[in-house]
């Protein structure tokens, strides 16, 4: 597919501007267009879309933050499952011939990664928070309207990712921003830490912003619904993520184990299977884990 129009939602977010400029690269005859409207806001969705005219929707806005859905559910759910459905209902109204590329969430797996194996797309969605609860509803309502109502979707269940510019409400800019105040002499040398034995899946943000171009690329032979894991398989220790990166700042700090940053419920390890990625789209993560680390650390 080599689309005219491409119209990005929550392009000013932490994964959007990778994404433009992925998109940029490889579709650089197409008109991209930003995103602005409440996707809350039906009748604005509406606007946006046929304003927009576009030929593919990357649909990236929604409520990111584990912390934050658990603070505001009714939010969480208004702008990750309604919005999303507003957007898709639109789409099938006005534009049915356009392909949405659903940002979705490894989060949604949930209790399924208690099996201790890395996870392909045939794992059951088993979400253990009000934030993977909202985007698991999302993606199972839009694989319905894919096989009902003839929605032109793919979806991406992206794992854990990161890069310069993610905000201090995630593990490792939240390490990164404690390093640098440390080094720049504006905190004593205590880094306040979570759960550091737990393990996860990490990514750099511009390999997933990869994955998406690379959907809208291959989408005319991708089966109806398609889902795809982007991960490394690859499930990292957090604890030796903190290590690495004070190890790369070169001075000495203390870590301190903080309660109030234990989530409710926490599992040991996730891990991804990305082999459907890698065969039908041709992606691999490329970019390797110390180099997003070292990009991280020096964006504060």
């Amino acid at each position: 597919m080599t689309p005219a129009r491409i119209l990005i939602t929550g392009a000013s977010g932490f994964v959007g501007p990778y994404v433009l400029a992925a998109c940029e690269r490889d579709f650089p005859d197409a008109t991209m267009i930003r995103g602005s409207a409440d996707i809350t806001d039906r009748a604005a969705v509406s606007e946006m879309v046929k304003e927009a005219r576009p030929d593919a929707v990357i649909h990236l806005a929604g409520i990111a933050s584990v912390t934050a859905a658990r603070t505001d559910p009714d939010r969480a759910y208004a702008v990750n499952l309604n919005g999303t459905l507003n957007l898709a209902f639109t789409l099938l109204e006005c534009q049915p011939n356009a392909l949405l590329v659903h940002a979705g969430s490894s989060e949604c797996y949930g209790d399924s990664f208690r099996a201790g194996v890395p996870l392909d797309e045939c794992a059951a969605l088993a979400p253990l928070n009000t934030y993977a609860a909202s985007k698991a509803a999302a993606d199972l309502a839009l694989g319905a309207l894919a096989a009902e109502s003839g929605l032109r979707l793919v979806r991406l269940r992206s794992f854990n990712h990161t890069g310069p510019g993610q905000s201090t409400a995630f593990v490792i800019p939240a390490f990164a921003a404690q390093i640098a105040n440390i080094r720049a002499g504006t905190k004593d040398a205590v880094i306040h830490v979570g759960n550091l034995a737990a393990e996860r899946d990490f990514l750099d943000v511009r390999d997933v912003a990869a994955a998406f171009a690379r959907v809208i690329a291959r989408c005319e032979t991708l089966e109806p619904g398609a889902v795809f894991n982007i991960a490394s398989g690859t499930p990292r220790r957090i604890g030796d993520i903190l290590n690495m990166l004070i190890e790369a700042s070169g001075i000495h700090i203390e870590i301190k184990t903080d309660q109030t940053l234990m989530r409710p419920v926490d599992i040991q390890r996730t891990s991804g299977n990305a082999a459907k990625a890698q065969r039908l789209l041709d992606w691999v993560p490329s970019i390797p884990f110390e180099t997003t680390l070292g990009d991280v650390l020096a964006s504060f």
